[in-house]
């Protein structure tokens, strides 16, 4: 679960450098669901550590409040869109609504509207006082610093006013913010219920919070503003919770649009906050399974590629010994060569001369059992048909059939014609070619 932790110095401001542990903070802890789990009025740093510790928490989000007269609150008419030349342009957009020189003023981009940009500008020196007061604590990450009292509801028209003490918090329609003494808060109403030359007198609403006890103090003062000029319409609305509290909530339910101080030079660095930091020890446990399979499967690739050259020079020294003035085959296509030479011996037969048909003829003769029963009465050599013709007897058939299966079972072609059977045996013409 998400939780998210607002905190808002007290005064008096300690020296985050000199004195940090002296700071008190108000403080709240939202879960993702927007409800207060935790809370204190005027605790030290150390208390909402160890808070957060004793309950497990741990990175948690930390949104810092400082209070909003600190920063001014300008409108930048921009009328570029890329981010890169927008922020080119923004000193020289807010220049004139600074009082002091711009280069001594942290400038922070918000959320673009009607008007233009809103933007936040705060002293340098200031920014980096609230930018260490909320840095390196435990157990929570910083991830936003916000003028107090931009975190206010806006309101739909007139103005959203909250009483903080001695102080007055409040935001107009336009999103513009606001952090003054209770005391000076009249002669501001004044001047809102005096309307320009050219505006249409129109009531001004005012929705003004704060405790029940805080508002029965200073009825005096609402009274007189009600009563200040007929444009005002004040409308009282008591928090059953602080102050704290009701900023935090309008900000959770994003009924604001505050201008987060932490850009630029102050911008957030999320060093601890990669998602895959849980994940490191198995990531270096699988790179080094990879390293060592990579490394294994090179080397046994390494060394069936030396037994491939192994094999292909003992096909060549074979291939060598076999066909000596052969100069052009190589490991490369000795199977082709092969392959085709065998090819053309199985499409040429064998070598059908007279000899050749005779020395197979005989060789089969003189394996036949009982040779002696088969008789060769003439023979024939035809050399332009390459046929040995040889009229034979024997004393069966079967005999026969045996010679000429035999010779067929070498690749040469042989056949039993004009087979006359009689009484003592059979006689035929066999007739040998090449296969």
């Amino acid at each position: 679960m998400s939780y998210r932790l607002y905190v808002r110095p007290l005064p008096p401001f300690a020296d985050p450098e000199q004195n940090p542990e002296a700071q008190l903070y108000c403080w709240v802890l939202l879960d993702a669901g927007g409800d207060a789990q935790a809370h204190g009025s005027a605790d030290p740093r150390e208390t909402i550590e160890q808070t957060l510790a004793q309950n497990a928490l741990d990175k948690v989000l930390l949104t810092g409040l400082v209070p909003g007269d600190e920063a001014t609150f300008c409108v930048a008419d921009i009328p570029a869109k890329q981010s890169r030349f927008i922020q080119q342009a923004l000193p020289y957009a807010v220049e004139e609504q600074i009082a002091q020189d711009i280069e001594t003023v942290h400038l922070a981009l918000g959320p673009h509207t009607s008007e233009g940009y809103l933007v936040a500008a705060i002293d340098n020196a200031v920014m980096q006082k609230w930018h260490s007061l909320f840095s390196g604590w435990n157990q929570v990450r910083l991830e936003a610093i916000y003028p107090d009292a931009s975190l206010l509801p806006a309101p739909e028209s007139g103005w959203m006013m909250c009483l903080d003490g001695d102080f007055v918090m409040m935001q107009s329609q336009r999103g513009e913010w606001l952090r003054m003494q209770v005391d000076n808060l009249p002669l501001f109403v004044m001047t809102m219920a005096t309307p320009s030359s050219e505006e249409v007198v129109a009531e001004v609403p005012i929705q003004l919070y704060g405790l029940k006890a805080e508002l029965d103090h200073q009825q005096t003062l609402i009274d007189q503003l009600s009563a200040a000029s007929g444009r005002m319409s004040v409308h009282q609305k008591p928090l059953e919770f602080s102050v704290l509290e009701f900023l935090a909530w309008a900000h959770h339910q994003h009924l604001c649009q505050p201008v987060n101080l932490c850009q630029g030079q102050f911008s957030v660095k999320i060093s601890g906050s990669n998602p895959f930091k849980p994940w490191k020890p198995l990531i270096a446990v699988a790179s080094l399974w990879f390293v060592i399979q990579l490394g294994l499967d090179i080397g046994m690739g390494m060394y069936h590629k030396q037994q491939a050259e192994d094999l292909r020079a003992e096909a060549m020294a074979i291939y060598r010994q076999a066909f000596p003035s052969d100069r052009r085959t190589h490991a490369g296509n000795v199977r082709r060569v092969i392959e085709g030479q065998l090819r053309v011996a199985g499409s040429q037969g064998l070598d059908a001369d007279f000899i050749t048909l005779m020395k197979f003829t005989g060789d089969q003769y003189s394996r036949l059992p009982g040779s002696g029963a088969v008789t060769f009465n003439s023979i024939n050599y035809s050399r332009n048909r390459g046929e040995l013709v040889v009229d034979i007897r024997a004393d069966s058939y079967d005999r026969l059939s045996r010679l000429r299966n035999g010779l067929a079972n070498e690749g040469l072609q042989a056949q039993i014609g004009s087979v006359v059977n009689e009484s003592n045996g059979a006689r035929g013409r066999l007739t040998v070619s090449g296969g």
